[in-house]
Order: C-alpha cells, then sequence, then structure tokens
C-alpha cells in the first residue's frame, strides 16, 4: 500500500470518524431542537390551551354563575311538574272524559310503554343515552361547529336528559347561557335520578303534535291513543317509528289539522319522512332486524290514523261545563283556606275571588286529578233523548235585546227552554239534570244557572210550611180566599187576584194548597210576616232572596222574588220536605282524587234541621193532595207509566213566563221549569197550555229515568209519619174544635195536626139566636114580627167576620163554591130589618091548578110571607090553612078539598095585606043529598082514629096553623 493511499485511508478513516462522530452529534442537536421546539409548542399550547379552556371555563362559570344549586326535591318537582290532563267520571266510576284544557296529557308507568317505542327514541335522539353522564362532549363539539360554520347539516347535540331539562327545567331560548345551564342541570340530573326515571318523565312531557279530534297532546301514551287510537304498549314498529319522530318537530309532522282532519299528502310527507328516518336508525342500531325494518318502511301507517272522537265537551256539555264550575269552586276555596283565608273573604273580596278562582283553574288543567260525580250517565242519557224528541215546545221568536256579535242583528233562536233536576232525598246527590234545548244555540244551564220568579212552588217553602212550624196555621185551618186589598209602602193598593180569576170564600189550607189559592196564600204568610220567615229560605241558600226588598213583600208567598230562584235551588227546597224537614246542599261533585289515589276533597252529607218531622210530614201530606186527580198536579200522575207516594206543587208566574212542576217520592225530588231564555208569555199554540206540557214533559223525562233504574225511581214506600201528629176534627169555620153549634151547622171536617199546636178550644164562632129572612137574607126580628115566621139557630158572631175580615156574610156567600155551607147556618145582617109602616099591597095572581094553589110574589122589600086561608062555601068562616115564608115557594098543595081560597101578605112588623082575590075549587054552594053514614071497618084503621093529617097546613110548606076564625072575603072577590 503506498503512502498516498495509507493516507488517503486515515484521512477517509477520520472523515468518517469526524462525519460519523459529528453527524449523530447534528443529529442529535437537530433532535434535541425539534423535541425541544415540540415541547415549547406544546408548553405554549398546554398554557394556550390552559388559558383557553380556564378562560372556557370561566365563560361557563359565568354563564352559569346565576343557576342556583338545585336539591334533589327542586329537581324532582320541577321534572314531574308537568300538566296532565284532569279525568271526569260519571256516578259508579263510569268514565265521561278529559277536563277542558289547552293540552291533553295522561301519565303513563315506563313498565307500560311498548319496548319499540323506547327502542325508536333512544335510536333517533340519543344512541349513547344508556352510557352517557347527561351529555355528549362530542356531539356538543359537532353542534357548535355546525353552529359556528352555519352548517346546513345541523344533528344538534342534546341529550334525552338535556331535553328533558329544557322542557321542564329551562326555556326553548336559543343561547349559550340557556345552553351551558341545560349541560349543568343534566350532569346533574343524571346525578340524582335514574336512566329509567329520566325517560319515563321524557315520555310523559314531550309535545305530539296533535291528535284526531284536533287537540293539542303532550305525553307518549295521550299520543298512541290520539293518533292511533291504541294503548302504549300495543304500539306495532312503525305506530312506535312515527311517534318517536314526532317531539322534534310536533306541529311539522303531526298527521291532524286543528280541524280533525288528516293532512293532505304535502302535509303528510315530513312526518312520514321522519318516520322512515327512525325505523333507519333502528336497523342501523340493532334494534330491528333488516326483514322488520323493511317491512315496516313498506307498511302505510295511514291507515291506522284513528277517527276523531267527541270530547267530553262535544258530548256532555252541560255536564262538564257544571263539573268545571263546581270543581274550581271547591279547590278555590281550599286553596284559600291554605293560605290562611276565610270562606267569607272570598265572598267579600272580588279581586281574592278571582285570583284564587285563576288559581283553581290551573289546577285543574295540569294537575291530572280524577273527578268523580253523582250523575247517572244511563239516566241522563235517557233523559236527553226525551227533552230532544217532545214535540210540544212553544213556538220560537227572535230576541229583543239579543244581537249576533258577528252582524249584529236580532238573534232569531230566542226558544222556549227547559230546566230539570232530580235530587236525592237522602243525600243531596244530584242523580241527572236537563240543562236546556241545544247547548250550541245557548250555553245557559238552565236547570242550575237561571234565576226566575217560581210561581206558586214558592207557597209551601214560604207561606204555609213556615206558620206550620210556627204554629199560625194547620193543614185544616180555615183562611178567606176573597177580595181583598194591601197598601204598599209607595202609597198604591195592591189588589191580588186568583189564577182563575175566581174566589172562593172559606178555605183549608189543604184546599188552598191543592187548589193553588192565591189569596188565600197572601193571608196566611201576612200572618206570619212579622216572625221573618224569609230565614227559612236563607238557611236552604236561596242564594239570590234580597232581604232588602223581599222581606215585607207579601207577593214574595205567590213566587215573585226580585231575582228569583234556580231549579236546583227549589228543587232542593221540596226536598227538605222528603227528608224530614233537614236540608241538604245539592251537590254534582262526589269527591276528586290526585293522580297518585289520594283523595284532597269528598262531599260530606251535612243535613242541616229546617223544620221539625211533623211541620214537613204535614207539608208532604197536604201537597199529596195536590198530585191527586182534585189538584192541579194530577196530569202529571196521570202521564206517568208507573205509581209512586207523590208529593208536590205546581206554579204558575204572572203572565204565563213561567211553569213550574216540583214533585217528590221518597227516593227523588224532580223539579222542572219551563220558560223562554228572553221572558215572554207561553203559549197553548202546541196544542197544550204551558202547564199541560209542563206536566207532560216532566211525566216523560220520569218515565225515562224508570226504564232505567224502576226500583229507585218508584218506591214501594209510602212516606212515613213521624211521632208528634194526631188526627182531630175541627169546625170548618174556624178550625177550632167542633162546638155542638158547629156539629148542628153540619160544619165539622178532619185533618192531620201536630200535636202540639192542635186545636184545644172550642169553637166560638156561633151562637143560638132569633132571625128572620127576607130575600135569603137574615135580620133581628122585631117584637111585632109574626113568630112563625121567626126562626131560631146557629149563627155567626159578628167578631167571627171581623176576624176574617169580612164585612158580612153575602160578601163570604158570594164567593163560596159550595154554598150549601150555610144551609144551617146564619148570619145576621148588619143592616136593619126592612120596615114598611104601612101594610102590604094585596097579592095578586092568585089561581087554582088541580090541588095546587098559587099567587105571584109581593115586590115589597118588607115582606117576610104570605098566610093562606079556606072557606067551605060562601057562608063559611074562612080559616088560615097555611103560613108561607117569602123567598122558599108561592104556592101551596090544597087538601081541603071544595071551597074559597085567598092569600095576604105578611111585612116584618106583622102589618097584613088586604085579601086576595079568591080562587074556587069546585063548586062550594052546591048542596048534596045526604049520604047514609058508613058501616064500621072491621078492623081499625093503622094509626088509630086521626087521620086528619094534623093541623091541617097543606104539604107542610106552611109553617103551622093558629085556628084562626078571620071572616071569609067577599064572594065576589072584590077588595
Amino acid at each position: 500500500m503506498s503512502n498516498y493511499d495509507k493516507f488517503k485511508e486515515k484521512t477517509q478513516s477520520f472523515y468518517q470518524i469526524f462525519v460519523n462522530k459529528y453527524t449523530k452529534k447534528g443529529a442529535n442537536i437537530t433532535y434535541l431542537v425539534v423535541w425541544n421546539l415540540i415541547l415549547i409548542f406544546l408548553v405554549i399550547g398546554l398554557i394556550g390551551a390552559s388559558f383557553a379552556g380556564g378562560a372556557g371555563a370561566g365563560y361557563f362559570a359565568a354563564l352559569v354563575k346565576d343557576e342556583k344549586v338545585r336539591s334533589y326535591e327542586d329537581m324532582r318537582k320541577n321534572i314531574y311538574n308537568y300538566e296532565e290532563s284532569t279525568e271526569m267520571f260519571f256516578a259508579n266510576d263510569v268514565y265521561l272524559g278529559k277536563y277542558r284544557a289547552d293540552l291533553v296529557r295522561e301519565e303513563v308507568a315506563l313498565e307500560n310503554v311498548s319496548e319499540h317505542l323506547i327502542n325508536a327514541l333512544v335510536s333517533t335522539e340519543d344512541e349513547y343515552f344508556f352510557e352517557h353522564e347527561g351529555v355528549v362532549p362530542k356531539a356538543i363539539v359537532r353542534a357548535l361547529v355546525q353552529e359556528v360554520t352555519n352548517s346546513a347539516n345541523q344533528t344538534g347535540g342534546s341529550t334525552l336528559t338535556q331535553q328533558l331539562i329544557k322542557n321542564q327545567v329551562l326555556s326553548n331560548e336559543v343561547s349559550f347561557d340557556r345552553k351551558a345551564k341545560e349541560i349543568l342541570l343534566a350532569l346533574r340530573l343524571e346525578n340524582y335520578f335514574s336512566k329509567d326515571e329520566i325517560l319515563e318523565a321524557y315520555l310523559n312531557v314531550s309535545p305530539f303534535g296533535r291528535d284526531s279530534s284536533g287537540r293539542n297532546i303532550a305525553g307518549a301514551q295521550t299520543a298512541a291513543e290520539g293518533i292511533f287510537g291504541v294503548d302504549i304498549s300495543e304500539l306495532s314498529i312503525p305506530q312506535a317509528a312515527f311517534i318517536a319522530g314526532l317531539p322534534q318537530s310536533p306541529f311539522a309532522y303531526t298527521p291532524f289539522t286543528r280541524s280533525a282532519e288528516v293532512k293532505d299528502a304535502d302535509g303528510l310527507a315530513p312526518g312520514l319522512e321522519r318516520m322512515r328516518y327512525v325505523l333507519h336508525r333502528m336497523n342501523a342500531m340493532g334494534k330491528i332486524t333488516d326483514e322488520q325494518y323493511e317491512e315496516a318502511i313498506a307498511y302505510d301507517i295511514t291507515k291506522d290514523f284513528t277517527a276523531p272522537t267527541n270530547s267530553a265537551i262535544e258530548q256532555y256539555p252541560h255536564v262538564t261545563f257544571e263539573i268545571e264550575k263546581r270543581a274550581r269552586e271547591i279547590l278555590m276555596e281550599q286553596l284559600a283556606v291554605q293560605d290562611g283565608y276565610e270562606i267569607a273573604d272570598l265572598t267579600n273580596n272580588k279581586d281574592l275571588r278571582a285570583q284564587y278562582w285563576n288559581l283553581a283553574d290551573t289546577a285543574l288543567r295540569q294537575n291530572g286529578f280524577r273527578i268523580y260525580t253523582t250523575i247517572d250517565k244511563d239516566i241522563y242519557d235517557k233523559m236527553q233523548v226525551v227533552k230532544n224528541d217532545f214535540a210540544y215546545f212553544d213556538v220560537t221568536h227572535k230576541f229583543n235585546e239579543k244581537t249576533d256579535p258577528e252582524t249584529g242583528e236580532l238573534m232569531e233562536n230566542n226558544m222556549e227552554q227547559v230546566g230539570a233536576v232530580m235530587i236525592d232525598n237522602k243525600t243531596g246527590a244530584i242523580k241527572s239534570f236537563v240543562g236546556g234545548r241545544d247547548f250550541s244555540i245557548s250555553s245557559v244551564n238552565f236547570a242550575t244557572d237561571t234565576y226566575r220568579h217560581n210561581g206558586s212552588t214558592m207557597k209551601p217553602l214560604l207561606g204555609y210550611a213556615p206558620a206550620f212550624e210556627l204554629g199560625t196555621l194547620q193543614p185544616g185551618s180555615i183562611l178567606a180566599d176573597i177580595p181583598m186589598e194591601v197598601p204598599q209602602a209607595d202609597g198604591k193598593v195592591w189588589k191580588p187576584t186568583n189564577w182563575n180569576l175566581k174566589f172562593n170564600g172559606l178555605v183549608t189550607v189543604r184546599d188552598a194548597v191543592r187548589l193553588s189559592h192565591n189569596l188565600a196564600a197572601i193571608r196566611g204568610y201576612m200572618g206570619i210576616m212579622d216572625q221573618d220567615p224569609l230565614d227559612f229560605l236563607f238557611k236552604q241558600n236561596f242564594s239570590q232572596i234580597d232581604e232588602r226588598y223581599d222581606k215585607g213583600n207579601p207577593s214574595t208567598v205567590l213566587g215573585a222574588p226580585t231575582y228569583g230562584i234556580s231549579v236546583e235551588e227549589n228543587t232542593a227546597g221540596y226536598v227538605t220536605f222528603a227528608n224530614n224537614g233537614n236540608y241538604l246542599k245539592p251537590y254534582i261533585i262526589e269527591k276528586i282524587e290526585t293522580a297518585d289515589g289520594e283523595i284532597i276533597y269528598e262531599h260530606k252529607v251535612e243535613p242541616k234541621e229546617i223544620y221539625s218531622p211533623q211541620t214537613a210530614y204535614l207539608m208532604i201530606d197536604t201537597m199529596r193532595d195536590v198530585m191527586s186527580s182534585r189538584g192541579t198536579g194530577g196530569p202529571a200522575v196521570k202521564n206517568l207509566q208507573f205509581s209512586a207516594d207523590w208529593s208536590g206543587k205546581t206554579g204558575t208566574t204572572q203572565d204565563t213566563e213561567d211553569v213550574w212542576m216540583v214533585a217528590s217520592n221518597p227516593n227523588i225530588t224532580f223539579g222542572l221549569w219551563l220558560g223562554y231564555e228572553e221572558k215572554r208569555r207561553l203559549t197553548s199554540d202546541p196544542g197544550y197550555t204551558p202547564t199541560q206540557r209542563s206536566q207532560m214533559l216532566w211525566a216523560q223525562l220520569l218515565n225515562a229515568a224508570y226504564e232505567v233504574n224502576p226500583e229507585y225511581i218508584a218506591p214501594t214506600e209510602r212516606f212515613q209519619m213521624p211521632g208528634g201528629i194526631v188526627k182531630r176534627s175541627y169546625c170548618k169555620l174556624s178550625g177550632m174544635l167542633p162546638s155542638d153549634l158547629c156539629r148542628q151547622a153540619g160544619l165539622v171536617g178532619e185533618d192531620l195536626f201536630n200535636a202540639a199546636f192542635a186545636p184545644t178550644k172550642v169553637d166560638d164562632s156561633l151562637t143560638v139566636g132569633r132571625y128572620v129572612q127576607i130575600g135569603g137574607v137574615a135580620y133581628e126580628p122585631l117584637g111585632s114580627t109574626p113568630s112563625e115566621f121567626v126562626k131560631e139557630g146557629p149563627m155567626l158572631k159578628p167578631d167571627f167576620l171581623k176576624k176574617l175580615q169580612i164585612k158580612d156574610v153575602e160578601e163570604l156567600a158570594k164567593y163560596m163554591e159550595n154554598k150549601s155551607i150555610f144551609d144551617n147556618l146564619t148570619v145576621l145582617s148588619t143592616a136593619p130589618l126592612p120596615v114598611n109602616n104601612q101594610a102590604p099591597k094585596q097579592v095578586g095572581g092568585v089561581s087554582i091548578s088541580g090541588s095546587t094553589l098559587s099567587w105571584s110574589a109581593s115586590p115589597e122589600k118588607d115582606v117576610i110571607g104570605y098566610y093562606v086561608y079556606h072557606s067551605a062555601n060562601s057562608s063559611s068562616s074562612a080559616k088560615k090553612i097555611a103560613s108561607v115564608p117569602a123567598g122558599k115557594s108561592t104556592s101551596t098543595n090544597l087538601s081541603q078539598g071544595t071551597g074559597f081560597y085567598y092569600v095576604v101578605a105578611i111585612n116584618a112588623s106583622g102589618k097584613v095585606s088586604a085579601p086576595s082575590s079568591s080562587a074556587k075549587l069546585g063548586d062550594p054552594d052546591k048542596k048534596e043529598e045526604p049520604k047514609p053514614e058508613p058501616k064500621p071497618p072491621t078492623t081499625p084503621p093503622p094509626g088509630g082514629g086521626n087521620n086528619g093529617g094534623g093541623n091541617g097546613n097543606g104539604n107542610g110548606n106552611g109553617e103551622g096553623d093558629d085556628n084562626s076564625t078571620d071572616p071569609p072575603p067577599d064572594s065576589n072577590g072584590d077588595d
């Protein structure tokens, strides 16, 4: 090897050593530099990230700084604070429907939810639901990037937990502030609640668009029923997919319009596309097989859409609104009392009442109560059919004041309306009612919310029953039903009349009730007006009776209070009689429960004594006569298809604007009213009078109820008479115990009495006296009045007439329908006996026909009778053969045979007229051959030897013969 080669080799080795050494060193340096640079950048990045993270954390903290740390109880209260529809039930737990609300919702437990729906929901809305802790970071980052970049593909970053927080705790506001709070609360919610609890709450709160009836719905159970008509546990795969897709955009995807119609093809397309997306997600997540997916995709889901259903308010509007009103009243009072107020505060403070009324309304619409009522659905339904089919309603008129809000023209549907209420006598439960003819025409509930004059149905409530209780009247008490004048506060005079414009004289309370006499009722009521009879109505919650105007007003007893009575109030008043005198507040709400079954209200039957049992029974028994064939309510009973122990009252107001019929049997009381919404006279145009029509409808409604429950509507038992009631005879003049004179006059009646008020005094209205009658009027006789025309017998004392506010017996007698009551009774006229100091004029018109002598009545007012004379022939002395009182007859039968007859008139002072012309019977002066004496009979004639007929006073029309021997008249008949 040459030196060059050796040098080269050494040089190369050195170079290699140098290069290797320094190359390696450079590489190390480069590595270190690069690494350090990376470290520097990492440090800077970490510092930046830390700074950014800190800034981000600080920003996040700033966003949620005002959000309080919520406790478990607070979170639970918010999560489960969703509106749930209140449900209503008829009697016996028969489902009625959902309470009227802006949003229909029904709660469901997760265990009852279809697995298909859970899979569909999780697959579409939150695929990591069962793994995450409330939020999915990458989903949030993805959503932020999409938001920042304004990406067209917005996938969203909210978990089901976050959506629940948004729906129940926060608002729908789109802001970082709300989103930050949502994330924080979602994490906290996951810490407190299980996945099942969160999922169940989500299923119950989420909106799902509209149901087939066009109502807004929330909650998966409501969606399953309202869209497909099935329970949530029975959802098929395509049905579950359709429902699971709705929460993202409920009203865009819902298949129904607000007007309860299925959308057209364009309107359905978004919802169907969303369903297909949900099915795709379910398949991708392995929740359904490819075969199930293909089958579901091909399925025509539109054929599963359910038909519209009538809501409770559409099918039973009167019932629904009545339940709503009463339930709100109950909850309003409960809420106010819970806050420390008294019930009276709500009455006296309108603003406070409005506040709690609204709170109660909100509670009913959101808290999912269950309201149980007393209304018998079957009876109610039957009654509506009868009402709808009734053929005799009066004609419909235009309103005089009510106008159409759109056109401003007078409305033309002022139809004759009906309101009726059936109440259970033992509890006060309203079993059924008729609220009106047609809710779509008039939403007024004429059974509970209309106040009208109640006519003669007021008489037992305000007049007779209070008088029975106070002891001033009993069924056998006597009242004068004759014209009267009542001074008014304004100086005018009220002259009431009876409904038939007739007067009836002296009547018993029983008959006055049976035939509904007004004047008798007024006189009875005026006898207790100073004892505040209105209190009996106030104690029974007659809400519109106004003491300022109705107290001291006699017309109130005729059913003319200032503001009126509702059918419910009127009927409840008669329940008091049927319930032994105990008032029961009528009610419809039996109880109210929470969705969990906790009873927050239950009606308690709390009887309030208004009358004694004796008063109640006497009123019931008196009104039995009303329902008899002789009473004003007889036609109602005649139209019934069953029998029962009925007691009731009819009523008609002035100008026949209102007609009433109320009656009880031992189980129920049923009251009915007919009248126009805008008052006007009821007519007989339908072919029957208003009274007849009201009683026909009353009976037909009861017949319908009887078909449903005959044992209840037609009990076999009768009203039971309590102790303390006795039967007593009474004098028909005074109502007192009958005296001998009362019996002699034939004026004894018999009736029931409260033993505490039975008559104890003997009638003292009669006395024995002497009188003479002229023209049917009795006068006190003079000393010179012939004794044969003076009578003696029972007489009414003048004080009695004064007590009855009657001037004289003539006034009383002319109003008595049965005037025979006075046949054996006399009342002396207060006028003096008519006296003419001259002798009466000669009697004319004397004639004989057969064996009857007749003459013309004297025109003179003081003639009290006639004497009839007879003479056998013209040479015989005339003898008086008869005394005939004036006014009874102007003839007498003759038994004296041939001879001359004449008549004289006698006046009250005993003066006698000149003899009348004589009338001849036969040939008195003809001489006859003497006849041989007859042989004595072998047997004596019956009755002894005197066949002469007494004193020869003819046929008994005379008053006896004094055998006077006055001279015979001139044979020529001259005066």
